[in-house]
């Protein structure tokens, strides 16, 4: 039977009430409900549970999850969804530099095509362990003489009752372990700016939300869509229109899938961090809202002062935060982390530590922990590319997105494809594959020209 993950009603309720709890909503009278009437809890790892539920059960998981939507949350002063109410709780928002700067073309490219394979190369680095626990993350690693990590990941030398225990994950071991590369695989993590370039080349850099949608509904295919995406591509095909799409029976409106959307909003607005925010808001309120949110526009930020020139990531972090409301659990959630990178040389340790935070009341692919992550591993590495990679994959949860965007980060930090190191670079073979438009196949030096084109319209 078939059993379509991230969607069925059954499968929500429990990541809804999860979601609750985190963003203050008193759900007790529902979770009750819920599990008297026999409803299983939200599958750990996969996005559906093993066996279909009763029709009863359906039609019961239909009704909580309206009535759940309907209870008010206790943020909701500090977290708005609305881009205005955002901007107000922000004091030192950004201010655009006015007209856009007169960027040299080459030398900005070169900052735009490292960025490109930075991404790449630290989402193939994870890959492999994506969804493992932050064990078996380092055991594996451990058995290959790969840790502190610094290096792909490997079967070779490792133990086979070690791979029986800890499987890679399936559908990324043929294409990411280090004697399987041949050029990046597909993965959504490189789909999402792909369709960010459409949508700029269609729309303009003032695009709208429904564009966003438009463009997705045209170029991307519904099987590569997961979580908060696939929820808002099914409320987008029963009629439902934005915002509404991030918040119809949609608990994973919190989660990662709009911070690994935001690169090319920074990539397009170089040294206007606040314009890379507002774009990336547009693109991720199809998707998701508050935190979910918060964390595209937080990384946009960043990404738009690194790709401006500014060479010290901590400043770039620092930037990040002016567009996150203060007291919002995200940016308390970064700037504890940022401080535990700096108290802590080992950044075993930080993980740990982020790890015993968050790691028990948070979904492996939500958006609050993820970004803490990414926060840490980049301050821990301080600018050095491997070190920033390696530290966001080490640290578990989402390995494969939260490398990704350190991958782009300390790409543009470290200026040109030159100043990557070739172990990393030369197994992509300039070439990524996608079901994205005409995408597949495109080199990273053709994506660059093509972010660049967008970056300099007006």
């Amino acid at each position: 039977m078939l059993r379509l993950t991230w969607v069925q009603p059954e499968d929500l309720v429990g990541h809804e009430l999860r979601q609750a709890a985190l963003d203050g909503r008193e759900a007790s009278a529902v979770a009750a409900r819920w599990h008297a009437a026999g409803g299983p809890p939200a599958p750990l790892t996969a996005g559906a549970s093993p066996r279909p539920a009763s029709r009863y059960l359906r039609l019961l998981a239909c009704d909580l999850l309206d009535e759940l939507a309907e209870l008010p949350s206790a943020l909701a002063d500090d977290e708005p969804s609305d881009l205005a109410a955002t901007q107000a709780l922000c004091p030192e928002w950004p201010l655009s530099p006015g007209a856009p700067a007169a960027w040299d073309g080459p030398v900005f490219e070169a900052r735009l095509e490292a960025a490109w394979l930075g991404r790449a190369a630290g989402c193939l680095l994870g890959k492999p362990v994506e969804k493992l626990p932050l064990a078996a993350i380092r055991a594996l690693a451990r058995a290959a003489g790969n840790w502190p990590l610094s290096g792909w990941f490997t079967a070779r030398g490792v133990p086979a009752e070690l791979l029986a225990e800890h499987p890679w994950n399936r559908r990324s071991a043929p294409s990411s372990l280090a004697e399987n590369i041949d050029g990046m695989p597909e993965d959504d993590d490189l789909n999402y700016p792909l369709l960010a370039l459409l949508v700029l080349r269609r729309h303009g850099r003032r695009f709208t939300t429904a564009d966003v949608a438009r463009v997705w509904l045209d170029e991307l295919p519904a099987g590569r869509t997961f979580t908060a995406e696939r929820i808002a591509y099914r409320n987008l095909l029963c009629g439902l229109e934005p915002p509404l799409t991030a918040r119809h029976r949609n608990p994973f409106r919190e989660w990662i899938g709009a911070l690994i959307r935001a690169d090319a909003h920074g990539w397009t607005n170089p040294g206007d961090p606040g314009a890379a925010a507002e774009q990336a808001y547009r693109d991720a309120a199809l998707t998701h809202t508050a935190g979910g949110v918060y964390a595209a526009m937080f990384t946009a930020a960043v990404i738009a002062a690194a790709a401006g020139g500014e060479r010290d990531v901590h400043a770039c972090l620092r930037t990040g935060l002016t567009v996150v409301p203060p007291r919002s659990r995200l940016a308390r959630a970064v700037r504890d982390a940022v401080g535990l990178a700096r108290e802590h040389r080992d950044f075993d340790t930080v993980v740990d530590l982020l790890h015993e935070e968050h790691g028990a009341t948070h979904h492996w692919v939500h958006a609050v922990p993820n970004t803490a992550l990414l926060a840490a591993a980049l301050t821990h590495a301080d600018g050095d590319f491997t070190a920033s990679i390696c530290r966001a994959v080490s640290g578990g949860w989402d390995t494969d997105s939260v490398g990704a965007t350190a991958g782009s980060v300390a790409g543009l930090l470290a200026g040109s494809p030159r100043a990557l190191p070739e172990r990393w670079t030369a197994p992509l073979k300039n070439r990524l594959a996608t079901s994205v438009g005409d995408f597949d196949g495109t080199g990273f030096d053709t994506l660059a020209r093509l972010t660049h084109l967008e970056a300099s319209r007006p």
